[in-house]
């Protein structure tokens, strides 16, 4: 019994981090369909929607099973905690993604300002968060979240510096409010990413020690 406890448990992992390849797919293409303009990759990301909530609500259903049939405990009960809520991360990482493709139309008729003002920069921190918080989660080693605080706090200084250029621009060019209005949107949306990528590895931390730990 505790053999295909443990097997089911390594198989939730799995289904756990197939979802975050699938959340974090979904804000790469969303964040290459707004540099590109590619209405493929925004049909794809929008295509994903509804995957991404289907896996959300069958891993959901697994691990209720889990606690239900095995009644596990400590690191064990740990896991499935923590699974349960990195889900729900995960899940809204990829309907941030799906929202930033949405956006993408409205910025397709005229050049990015100022390259993006930033965008790309705080994307790339973001993903590389939640990269580093799953590859904790799934090896259950925490070194790969060491210093995930001191970029939260650089995609936040980003965040408040696009916002910055974008209110800079608009009082300089009243024709440029719309877009920049979308770029403040989008840096909302990456900051949030950004947290979520901090709780998944508060969640990977509480799963391996039992501490919780806070990452502001």
């Amino acid at each position: 019994m505790a053999e295909k406890f443990h097997a089911e448990l390594a198989s939730l992992k799995g289904d756990v981090l197939a979802m975050g390849c699938l959340a974090q797919g979904m804000l790469h293409r969303s964040m290459e369909a707004l540099r590109t303009q590619d209405a493929a990759l925004i049909e794809s990301v929008a295509r994903d929607k509804q995957r991404i909530a289907d896996q959300d609500h069958e891993i959901e259903q697994k691990c209720l099973r889990l606690i239900a049939l095995h009644q596990p405990m400590a690191k064990d009960l740990r896991t499935i905690a923590a699974s349960l809520k990195t889900i729900t991360y995960l899940y809204r990482i990829g309907r941030y993604g799906k929202d930033i493709a949405a956006v993408v139309p409205e910025l397709a008729d005229a050049p990015h300002a100022g390259g993006l003002i930033g965008i790309p920069q705080m994307a790339d921190l973001v993903e590389g968060m939640i990269a580093d918080a799953l590859v904790a989660f799934e090896r259950e080693d925490l070194t790969a979240i060491r210093g995930i605080e001191e970029r939260e706090e650089a995609v936040d200084a980003l965040r408040y510096s696009i916002l910055r250029e974008c209110l800079a621009c608009m009082t300089e060019n009243p024709e440029t409010i719309a877009r920049c209005t979308n770029y403040i949107m989008i840096a909302r949306y990456l900051e949030r990413c950004g947290d979520h990528a901090c709780k998944i590895a508060e969640k990977a931390h509480y799963m391996v020690t039992g501490e919780r730990i806070e990452i502001r």
